[in-house]
Formats: structure tokens, C-alpha cells, sequence
């Protein structure tokens, strides 16, 4: 296939490019140039179709930025690299598979999906935020424009049992991060926080001005501490700009079916393990009280489609610019949405029914919490677009399509 070089290339439309009759501005063209150019070299094998990528977008870097996104093969962190890619960004993935699957080559099962899909190339180094040196080796290699920093341990109820690990790991990683990014002039950063950090809501909805810090467990004070660290850095050095995204509960999975939540071993969240009974990889979901102070007995949460979710990421990368110096945002759809709700609308987008049993209330769960997001489409201009519905439709295409997940094989 002969490819057009960029000064008279006109993308056919596909995952990655624009849509018909947007602008595109040079950086992108150039990186859906050299992607496509590369893609079509069906003679190469997949390790130097990366190497060669990632030589030609090093050409252009300074065109389109480079974003180092750390535990961006997780589930969170995989979908905002798909954005990151299709708004022109050149993302540096780091991981080091606590929650991500190994796939050929020691490279990330996710990643490996999303090159398929988008017709590029992901640029990965399989590394501990622990190992400072091999940080520093990384920032000498890269020029970041930003970080997106996701990487943590995350499971609620593992923390209880292990705090001193909870504490160790994400705290730790991320004070050799913020001290690397230091050191080598990096001064934006975007962070995965959490609701987790307003404890038991006060009022509803939850707004920014909420109180923070009255955390039920050791998982959302380590988000909290991080927030904390994060702001004092912002006030103490001018030049720094950050973005605290606090999510609120994340579900589904990208339109495609190829990624998706993927837990390792029993899922800690209530979709996926409905999602896992819906597929009969589970025998039954265990509704953990029915006697609060909601609609129908059961748990309120605020769910927000994880694509949604990745957006709100790319709008506040572009708010960094801004030099806006420390700012928090909630990312939620504003409605709340009970447990027996959530699995009657799994039913209907799966067409199976979920078998559920009543339990006793688990120590630490609140009734209600959902958010005000407001400020982000005021200050960021982002606002949640997809419904419960939607939601639930592609988590059941992801899960379907891979009843083990990533393994891709039978149901057990």
C-alpha cells in the first residue's frame, strides 16, 4: 500500500483519526502518517513495527507530546491511553503487571489489543515506581510534557488486612515519582484520586468543597495523603500545575469489547463480579445489606462509564496549561443508582438473569454517595455522556467476548 506523506494526506476516517470535516493539526498528521506507514509494513514482525514506531514518533515529539502514564496497562489507565492517542498525544506506558495482564513478549495483553484496534504503536517499559533508579533512567531517556500517574495498589478490603503495604507502595511511589519529575523539569501531573477520600458523605451531592480526609479505610487515606503531597508541592513551587481527579465508581469498557475491567482473582467491585455471574463465572452475587436508607434497601452509588472517565482525563491535561496550579475535580455522573437497579439493568443488557442473595451489611460500606460534577464542566468543559444503559451494554460485550478476560478462553 502506498501511504501519502503528510503534506497531502487526507485520513480516511477510523479509530485514531478525525472525524469528517474537523481540523487537523499538524502534529496529529504527521503521527497518523508514520502509525499508518508503520501499520502497513505487514512484513515486519510486531517487536520492530514497535521500535520502528517509536523511532519515527521520537522525530516528531516535539510536535506531539509526549505523557508518561504510569499503571496505564490497567483498566483505567489502558483506556486513557486510547484517548491520549486519538487526541494526538504520544503516551510513554510504565507498568509493572500488578493489575495487568502479561501477554506475548512480555508486553501488556491491554496495549497489545489497543495497537490492533487503532492501527498504531505503544511505547512500554515494564517498571516499579519503587525503583527510583530505573525512574531516573527513564526521565533521562524521555522528554515528558506531562504524567498521568494511575500506578497504586487499590483494593478497599486489602488494605484493611495490609495497611504498612498500602502505605509503602503508594506513598513511596509516588514520592520518587514527584521527586524524578523534579529533577528533570517536569512540572504537570494529572492524579488518579478518588471519592474514597470524603469518608461518609456529610450531604448529597458531593460537591469539591465537601470535607476531605475522613477516610473509612487505608486504600482512600493513601489517595488522600498523595492529594495532600501533591498540593503542598503546588504551593511550594510556583511552576507546578496538577489536576486531582477524585473518581467515583467507574464500570464498563471500551466500545470496541477488546478492553475492559479485568480482575485478578475476586472481583473487590460490584459490576465486574456481576458481570462475572451474568457470564456463569461466578454462581451468585452476595448483596451486602438491604436495610439502608435508600429507594429499595440496598447501596447508592454514582457509576460513570470508563470512557467518560478517560475523557475527563484528556480535558485535564489540557487545563495544565493553563498553569493552573493545584486544582480538584470530580468526575461522576451526579446520579446515584442502587445495587438491585444496577442488576436488573445487567439483566437486561446481557438478556440473563443474575442470581443474587441477601447478606449482612460488610463494616466501612455507606448508604448513599454520588457526586456534584459541576466544576469539571464549568472549569474543563467535560461532562459525562454515556447513560446507565450504555454502561451496562458494553460491559456485557467486553465480558462476553472475554468471559475470563484477557485469558480470552471458556467460562469457568
Amino acid at each position: 500500500m502506498k501511504i501519502t506523506p503528510p503534506s497531502t494526506f487526507h485520513p480516511t476516517r477510523k479509530p485514531g483519526s478525525p472525524a469528517e470535516g474537523t481540523v487537523v493539526e499538524a502534529d496529529s498528521l504527521v503521527r497518523i502518517y508514520f502509525s499508518l506507514r508503520v501499520a502497513h509494513d505487514t512484513d515486519l514482525s510486531t517487536e520492530e513495527r514497535r521500535r520502528r514506531s517509536s523511532c519515527t514518533d521520537n522525530k516528531v515529539c516535539g510536535m506531539a507530546q509526549k505523557v508518561l502514564v504510569t499503571g496505564g496497562a490497567g483498566y483505567i489507565g489502558s483506556h486513557c491511553v486510547v484517548e491520549l492517542i486519538e487526541a494526538g498525544y504520544y503516551p510513554v506506558v510504565v507498568d509493572n503487571f500488578s493489575n495487568a495482564v502479561r501477554g506475548e513478549g512480555n508486553f501488556p495483553e491491554s496495549l497489545r489489543r489497543i495497537e490492533k484496534f487503532l492501527g498504531t504503536s505503544i511505547e512500554f517499559q515494564e517498571l516499579d515506581l519503587l525503583d527510583k533508579p530505573g525512574l531516573e533512567k527513564l526521565f533521562q531517556k524521555h522528554k515528558f510534557s506531562a504524567v498521568m500517574h494511575f500506578a497504586g495498589l487499590k483494593a478497599v478490603g486489602e488494605s484493611v488486612e495490609h495497611p504498612l503495604r498500602y502505605y509503602r507502595v503508594n506513598l513511596t511511589a509516588t514520592l520518587n515519582l514527584l521527586e524524578v519529575m523534579q529533577g528533570h523539569g517536569v512540572h504537570s501531573i494529572v492524579f488518579s484520586s478518588s471519592a474514597t477520600v470524603y469518608g461518609d458523605p456529610q450531604r448529597l451531592p458531593i460537591d469539591e468543597e465537601h470535607p476531605a480526609g475522613g477516610c473509612t479505610n487505608p486504600y482512600g487515606k493513601t489517595k488522600f495523603f498523595i492529594e495532600e503531597i501533591i498540593q503542598d508541592q503546588c504551593h511550594a513551587e510556583k511552576d507546578w500545575s496538577a489536576v486531582l481527579l477524585r473518581y467515583f465508581n467507574p464500570i464498563g469498557a471500551h466500545a470496541s469489547g477488546e478492553i475492559g475491567e479485568d480482575p485478578q482473582g475476586i472481583p473487590n467491585n460490584l459490576m465486574p463480579y456481576v458481570a462475572q455471574v451474568a457470564v456463569g463465572r461466578r454462581d451468585q452475587l452476595n448483596v451486602f445489606g438491604n436495610d439502608y436508607n435508600t429507594p429499595d434497601g440496598t447501596g447508592v452509588r454514582d457509576y460513570i462509564h470508563v470512557v467518560d472517565l478517560a475523557k475527563g482525563h484528556i480535558a485535564a491535561l489540557r487545563k495544565l496549561k493553563d498553569c493552573c496550579g493545584c486544582k480538584v475535580y470530580n468526575l461522576g455522573t451526579g446520579t446515584g443508582y442502587s445495587v438491585l437497579q444496577m442488576v436488573k439493568a445487567m439483566e437486561k443488557a446481557s438478556g440473563r438473569e443474575i442470581r443474587y442473595r441477601i447478606a449482612p451489611r460488610r463494616g466501612g460500606d455507606i448508604a448513599s454517595c454520588y457526586a456534584d460534577p459541576r466544576l469539571a464542566e464549568k472549569e474543563l468543559g467535560w461532562k459525562a455522556n454515556f447513560g446507565l444503559e450504555r454502561m451496562c451494554e458494553d460491559l456485557w460485550r467486553w465480558q462476553s467476548q472475554n468471559p475470563t478476560g484477557f485469558s480470552n478462553g471458556p467460562a469457568s
